[in-house]
């Protein structure tokens, strides 16, 4: 399969799902199972999956050191990268090595300890972010958060939108 075609078919094929498996650090990927889900994964010719999906969530990382090494071991074609599930772990800020997955669309970061407002403009170099989740994070408490990120320059420019669920009263 040519990586144009690829592009258009893995969309719809299954992540990779690494959630809920108590991993420390991104080196842990390398050697743990990932879960499997109803469809199986179509692998490459090399053996590495065929898909464009990445879920970490429900973990215990605090930092993304080496993510783009084991990224580049797990996946056929990392670069092709459009969704990373990162929430619920224990990550402080956003790693830019997040930014250089130009094809990233989705990207969940929700119930993390990010703290610092300032954290999320590194993602304007994001052209294909269309959809991002913040909430349960420190920066919730930070004044002007809503209105912050809703209001940024290149979220609108991206058509894009941030899950902000409403807290009780």
């Amino acid at each position: 399969m040519n990586k144009c075609n690829y592009m258009n078919t893995s969309v719809q094929e299954p992540p990779l799902d690494y959630s809920f498996r108590s991993i420390h650090v991104t080196q842990d990927l390398l050697s743990e199972e990932p879960r499997t889900g109803l469809r199986p994964l179509r692998h490459s010719k090399s053996g590495k999956p065929m898909t464009q999906s990445l879920w970490l969530n429900n973990n215990v990382l605090n930092d993304l050191r080496d993510f783009n090494h084991v990224v580049s071991q797990l996946l056929e074609h990392p670069e092709n990268l459009a969704w990373i599930d990162l929430s619920f772990n224990d990550l402080t800020c956003i790693d830019p090595i997040l930014t250089t997955f130009f094809n990233l669309s989705v990207l969940y970061l929700h119930g993390n300890s990010i703290q610092h407002l300032g954290e999320v403009n590194k993602l304007a170099v994001l052209p294909r972010l269309r959809s991002l989740t913040l909430h349960g994070n420190p920066i919730e408490e930070e004044k002007g958060y809503s209105s912050d990120i809703l209001g940024s320059e290149w979220l609108q420019e991206h058509q894009g939108s941030v899950e902000m669920p409403q807290r009780p009263p």
